[in-house]
């Protein structure tokens, strides 16, 4: 069983691994524009499958179906709502991106008010990823391996110290020769390869699921022992003492998502290397599309698992892992594990060439070496992705131990998250906010909810009125006090947002059509589960 297993699992990351090497291997690795923007090549099925495969990795697999272990259907949320977010992404944020020819985000900021708020910006993505984004990838992808192949029995290896933090560091070098010597079109290639692969593999996995809640009986028969057994696992609507109360949607859910979906480095790096924006558009609205279907793979197993595991004493993250394992054959155990490696891979190497683009372009070109040439730029990214990749290394296994894997990650995110998101959108529908009010909410922000986390007694506060109505709270005092300032001591002149000419801003004509589309099916699936 484990030589199959590991034979299938060899196989497919050979496969994903040649066919990316043969679709890239004469592209332009040198220059800025071709290393960290693909050459502003891409099309929508590699902008939708790199966004896609981006987001879904083993913390969203692994976590996201283990918060639904605990919690039921309600967790869909951090699938479901993104779609909105998405909708934003294509029709208000991408056009005004694109009209400014970034490749970061913190050089919109640098446009809009000033080199000091790209620095600070820079600063925050960078400790960002380095202490909270790149580890949680690393040690949710150990934790779901470890379940999936079973690597105790596979290595022989019983310390599960140990082991995880092999796992992390095999991971994590190779995820790095992907991102630093492949570049952004490497991974978008690899990522949509491996999201294919991760769509089929999530789907077989609710399959051979539901016929192990029906006994062979059929997936009809098991989705109604589902029904009858958990009916509260499969309401939409999250109770009070639930991760995500209903209400929560439309305060710090909702913007946690939009801040993820249309201002996070990590994942709209692949929307500005577009070739137009119509190609933009139409890639974010499809994956907007794939996201309705995430509650089927991401939510639906969590709460398979708790069905056939509550009483064996399974740890919430620990139940996808557990499932895969017991329920598919070995053959397609290997095969999944391969593209659960690719997840990994795609989020680790996705992160990690968005920090070397931001360090490299922001921080060496931008502030210590501004006469750098493309190549020196280039290096530059390749150094710090290599001293980013071990310091995370070394940090991920420390994570060991959280009660809720996708809690945490929600949790730390919110924390520069909000200021970000408050200081983009007051700055892109302003034209008088000077750039002393973005500076004032960057800073001012981190340091307010990290005290509301971290600091008694403004600790007490996020238990009070939820964590996620607090965070929606803080945001609308940054977005309060940004326009006070404004109208105290307004810029000199009005920002005029011009267009960098490096992309055809044509919008897609069937843009607007599809978002309202994708809207309402958001809300006919809240609908169609709520009380159920």
């Amino acid at each position: 069983m484990h030589a199959l297993t590991l034979a299938s699992f060899l196989f497919f990351t050979g496969l994903v691994a040649l066919i990316t090497w043969r679709l890239t291997r004469r592209d332009d690795h040198e220059s800025t524009s071709g290393y960290f923007l693909a050459g502003r090549t891409l099309t929508f099925p590699l902008i939708a499958g790199s966004l896609l495969m981006t987001n879904l990795s083993t913390e969203q697999m692994v976590g996201l179906n283990g918060a639904a272990f605990s919690d039921g259907l309600s967790v869909m949320a951090w699938e479901v709502v993104a779609v909105i977010a998405l909708v934003a992404l294509a029709l208000f944020f991408l056009p005004r991106f694109l009209r400014s020819g970034i490749a970061t985000l913190p050089q919109l900021l640098a446009i809009r008010f000033d080199a000091g708020t790209q620095l600070i910006t820079n600063v925050i993505f960078l400790i960002a990823y380095a202490v909270i984004l790149l580890p949680i990838i690393l040690y949710s992808g150990a934790m779901g391996l470890q379940g999936m192949l079973d690597l105790q029995g596979l290595t022989g290896i019983q310390s599960p110290t140990v082991l995880l933090w092999l796992t992390v560091w095999i991971v994590g070098i190779i995820g790095s020769l992907y991102a630093l010597f492949g570049g952004l079109r490497t991974v978008a290639v690899s990522d949509t390869l491996n999201g294919v692969g991760l769509l089929v593999g999530g789907f077989v996995i609710v399959y051979f699921g539901l016929q192990a809640v029906s006994g062979d009986g059929g997936l009809l028969e098991g989705w109604n022992i589902l029904k009858e057994s958990d009916p509260d696992k499969l309401n939409s609507i999250g109770g009070a003492e639930q991760q995500v109360p209903f209400f929560t949607l439309f305060t710090g859910v909702f913007l946690i998502n939009l801040f993820y979906w249309t201002t996070n480095q990590q994942i709209i790096q692949r929307t500005f290397a577009a070739r137009t924006l119509a190609e933009g558009q139409k890639g974010v609205l499809l994956t907007g599309f794939f996201k309705l279907l995430g509650p089927l793979y991401l939510v639906l197993p969590g709460i398979i698992a708790y069905h056939l595991y509550a009483d064996q004493g399974v740890r919430a993250d620990e139940a996808y892992g557990h499932l895969v394992f017991n329920v598919l054959p070995p053959y397609l155990t290997g095969f999944f594990a391969a593209v659960m490696v690719g997840a990994i891979l795609s989020s680790f190497n996705s992160a990690l060439n968005s920090t070397t683009t931001i360090f490299s372009l922001g921080i060496y070109k931008g502030v210590l070496k501004k006469d750098a040439s493309d190549e020196q730029v280039v290096k530059s990214g390749k150094v710090f992705g290599w001293i980013m990749a071990f310091v995370t290394m070394t940090i991920a296994p420390l994570l060991a131990g959280q009660e809720s894997l996708f809690g945490y990650l929600q949790k730390m995110n919110a924390i520069y998250f909000i200021p970000i998101l408050a200081v983009v959108i007051v700055g892109l529908l302003t034209k008088r906010v000077p750039p002393m009010a973005a500076k004032v909410a960057l800073v001012g922000g981190c340091l307010l909810i990290a005290a509301g986390y971290f600091v008694p007694p403004f600790d007490k506060l996020p238990l009070i009125i939820h964590e996620f109505h607090f965070v929606a709270g803080v945001f609308v005092l940054l977005v309060a006090l940004m326009l006070l300032i404004g109208r105290l001591r307004p810029r000199d002149t009005d920002w005029v947002h011009e267009y960098s000419g490096d992309v055809d801003l044509t919008p897609w004509k069937g843009a607007v059509p599809a978002g309202i589309v994708l809207v309402v099916l958001v809300v006919i699936i809240y609908a169609a589960f709520a009380g159920t």
